[in-house]
């Protein structure tokens, strides 16, 4: 393990927040977001993740609202950014504020970008062009779920930030990661103890997702079916992918996370409307993770 991957993991802690909602857009303006912000970083929160396809700019006003709190991109997409932009970017809120911001990379969906190919290939380019650039490994990480991904990076970046995976593929993770890589997966937390309830609210969240090659192939590999990863789901494969219940429940959950081999769990609050900060549930969750 490197210092700066040293120095990544002691910044981010245990526990971030995952959250497109602080990206931008929405009804709540960016005074609210930093505002948000800055409470999450005094709640005790290590890392803020911006979900959607966020970039430097994205983070930029939420690092200047706090003095602490790590910011990343959950992801940035490499078909939309040019490299050497990228490293600018970096470079110049790295200058204003050291080690707050996390470059968090991915290679996004096949239906979501036109001129799709060869994702791997295309991503090792990306890294090449960086370190051209000027941007080392250190200073990020990728949204890695298949075996290739995670070795790239284990191999050319921090670590990795898995998004939509189990306990079971964390472990799996940080085998062919090794002890020194970041390994940060997110997860979904649904704050309901009702199981009919809090099962609807987390299928329709995750039936978009299952349109998407990239995360049903990783859940059969992980051993789900066919029939798990259709309708929305099965329960199966819902109870798998979110955490719901009481507090102890949903803290067990995300502690599984860290058993399996997570140095940091992103937490993504879900809800039925899903535009508002969900403020009073990360104030929940800081809570029952203290």
């Amino acid at each position: 393990m490197n210092d700066t991957t040293a120095s990544l993991r002691e910044s981010i802690g245990r526990y971030g927040v995952w959250s497109a909602q602080m990206r931008s857009g929405g009804p709540d303006g960016a005074g609210e977001r930093a505002e948000a912000a800055a409470e999450l970083e005094k709640l005790g929160f290590g890392a803020l993740w911006l979900g959607g396809n966020t970039s430097a700019r994205h983070a930029a006003p939420l690092i200047e609202a706090t003095s602490r709190i790590v910011v990343g991109t959950s992801i940035q997409s490499i078909w939309e950014h040019e490299a050497a932009a990228t490293a600018a970017a970096f470079a110049e809120l790295e200058v204003a504020h050291p080690g707050r911001f996390v470059l968090g990379l991915g290679v996004s969906h096949g239906p979501m970008v036109g001129g799709y190919k060869r994702p791997y290939s295309t991503m090792v380019g990306y890294l090449d062009d960086l370190d051209r650039a000027g941007m080392g490994a250190g200073h990020r990480v990728l949204a890695a779920l298949g075996p290739k991904m995670l070795e790239l990076s284990r191999d050319r970046a921090a670590g990795a930030i898995p998004y939509l995976v189990t306990p079971e593929h964390t472990a799996e993770a940080r085998e062919r990661l090794g002890e020194g890589p970041l390994l940060a997966p997110e997860f979904k937390v649904v704050l309901d103890s009702d199981p009919s309830r809090a099962r609807a609210t987390a299928r329709a969240y995750l039936a978009p997702y299952l349109e998407f090659p990239n995360y049903t192939s990783n859940f059969l590999r992980l051993g789900f079916t066919d029939a798990d990863v259709t309708g929305g789901g099965s329960d199966r494969l819902i109870d798998a992918v979110f955490a719901w219940g009481d507090e102890d429940t949903i803290r067990a959950r995300v502690d599984a996370f860290h058993d399996a081999g997570a140095d940091h769990v992103a937490i993504q609050v879900v809800e039925n409307d899903m535009t508002p900060l969900p403020r009073d549930a990360w104030r929940r969750l800081a809570s029952l993770l203290a």
